[in-house]
């Protein structure tokens, strides 16, 4: 089981990083925050702290098109956030 699917890169949670030194990733469901500390730890090299998780439902969408109306559903999945020690920090911009 891959527990790290992809780190979550938006404006939000790169304001987050810098102010309070914490990193979002989504992850899979079935995981734990023991298993995701330890991922994290391995993956990038950091000591963490603390791990904070929520399971996001999917939501039904619908949009109107020339076809007629088209319905479908956004899959479900969970994103934890992870809080690093002083002096750790995660790039991921350093591989672009």
């Amino acid at each position: 089981m891959e527990i790290i699917i992809k780190p979550v890169v938006t404006e939000k949670m790169t304001e987050v990083s810098e102010k309070l030194n914490r990193f979002g990733f989504i992850v899979d469901k079935r995981a734990n925050k023991i298993q995701i500390k330890d991922a994290v730890e391995q993956a990038y090299g950091v000591t963490v702290t603390s791990v904070n998780t929520a399971v996001y439902p999917g939501k039904s969408k619908s949009r109107y098109t020339k076809g007629g109306i088209i319905e479908g559903r956004t899959g479900s999945f969970k994103k934890a956030i992870v809080q690093l020690a002083d002096g750790d920090t995660i790039d991921f911009y350093s591989n672009i």
